[in-house]
């Protein structure tokens, strides 16, 4: 009885919160309270799939789900991104039928990556994708190995792992194991002989501390690394980015399956790899993939297209305090056509005040020197703080405007000009910029 009262409270104020436009975790919160085991007495589908990383969760899983669903599988997500054990638990039981069995093909669980052992403590993923691990909101993260050690708690024996091989970090997840699906990407015309950016996590071996050698970066320090000393290198992987054309936003998985992007950018190449490989190992036929991955256009709103006035934009959503997130933004929009950006900065993140935006410092700016990029407009509260870094950056200084008030920018931005529009800002503060334009 005391399960059955527990997953009913819990599809009450499922259903209420839905009502208002809340409760994706507090639903789960009471009942966890009422029934602290409850996870551990609910029967699950054949296939449960967890997703975590530093970067990515949210994208790949709703192209996982959305490939899935496409193909006539029936799938249980967490489509609020609600990652903690709370949220969690809310998707489980709402979707549980009274005597509590989930009734689905697939379960897919996005997890936070540091308190994925507290969600996976009661439930054992068959499949579990490992997308990457970056310096990301140290102030409560900490430093990548923190994390690594944070997920390696998560990890069952049983589970198949599929990892990025090209992170040196995640890669460690592997160590010594055989039941893993390595995913990659290969030689591809972007690729560079050099480090690019402002500093570098893969200088040495994550196993030994040894340097690290690499014979090309993709970005950052994602690329084809090895350590001379211990022997840790990037793996053959099963799944492999054989070719990739940014500019034409086409790409060819195992030398045969071609996938056009609907984003002309290196990290999605990785989030619909990573959906690409999760869909095959689950049955679903190669070439059905192609087609429900090609041209997809992400429902999550990190990716927006808007008009304003005569000109046309579009808004990437980087996270505050990850400099990862930012430097792929950046180079999307240096890479395209003439444009001008709009970086917004007027809140550092949602769940704590720390005014702390050291973060900036690791984020490579010198990418906006592109000829592409006409002007560059710094706004919000820490538009000084934003001004200060670009002082110290290879970015022109007639380009950089710093206008404070997001509305004035917009206004600034809003004239004659045939020029795109790129706006690079975090989750908190979007809002403040799309309401301002109209939204396609």
């Amino acid at each position: 009885m005391r399960k059955q009262f527990t997953i009913l409270v819990c599809k009450i104020l499922k259903f209420v919160g839905g009502l208002i436009g809340k409760g994706s975790s507090l639903p789960g919160q009471i009942a966890l309270k009422i029934y602290p085991d409850i996870l551990g007495s609910i029967q699950l589908p054949k296939y449960i799939v967890a997703v975590t990383g530093s970067n990515g969760k949210t994208s790949t899983v709703e192209m996982i789900a959305h490939t899935l669903c496409e193909s006539g599988k029936k799938v249980v997500w967490n489509k609020e991104g609600s990652n903690q054990i709370e949220g969690v638990t809310t998707l489980i039981l709402s979707n549980s039928t009274l005597s509590g069995k989930v009734k689905c093909d697939i379960l897919l669980i996005e997890s936070d990556e540091r308190f994925a052992k507290y969600t996976f403590k009661y439930i054992t993923p068959t499949h579990y994708v490992i997308t990457n691990l970056y310096r990301d909101q140290l102030t409560r993260n900490g430093h990548p190995q923190w994390v690594y050690n944070a997920i390696k708690d998560s990890i069952h024996p049983e589970t198949q792992l599929i990892l990025n091989a090209d992170d040196p970090l995640v890669s460690c997840f592997g160590y010594k194991k055989e039941n893993i699906t390595w995913f990659g990407v290969g030689d591809i015309p972007t690729d560079t002989k050099d480090f690019d950016g402002v500093y570098n996590d893969g200088a040495y071996c994550p196993i030994c501390k040894a340097p690290m050698t690499y014979s090309s970066y993709h970005y950052d320090h994602i690329g084809m690394y090895e350590c001379a000393n211990c022997g840790h290198k990037r793996n053959d992987t099963e799944y492999t980015v054989t070719d990739a054309d940014l500019e034409k936003g086409e790409i060819t998985i195992n030398d045969k399956y071609k996938i056009t992007l609907s984003l002309k950018s290196l990290y999605n190449v990785y989030n619909i790899l990573a959906a690409f490989t999760v869909a095959s190992i689950v049955g679903v036929d190669n070439d059905e993939i192609c087609k429900h991955l090609s041209n997809y256009v992400l429902k999550n709103f990190r990716v927006v297209t808007f008009t304003l006035g005569n000109r046309k934009g579009t808004l990437v959503t980087s996270k505050h305090e990850n400099s990862i997130s930012y430097n792929q933004s950046l180079k999307l929009a240096a890479s395209d056509k003439e444009c001008d950006v709009l970086i917004i900065v007027d809140a550092v993140s949602r769940k704590y005040f720390t005014s702390d935006v050291s973060w900036l410092w690791d984020i490579n700016f010198d990418v906006l020197k592109s000829e592409n990029v006409r002007n560059v407009v710094l706004a919000g509260t820490y538009c000084n703080d934003l001004a200060t870094r670009f002082s110290y950056s290879q970015v022109q200084k007639e380009k950089i405007k710093v206008i404070e008030s997001i509305e004035d920018a917009v206004n600034f931005l809003d004239n004659d000009s045939k020029d795109k529009i790129y706006v690079i800002t975090c989750f908190s503060d979007k809002g403040k910029f799309l309401d301002k334009v109209k939204v396609d």
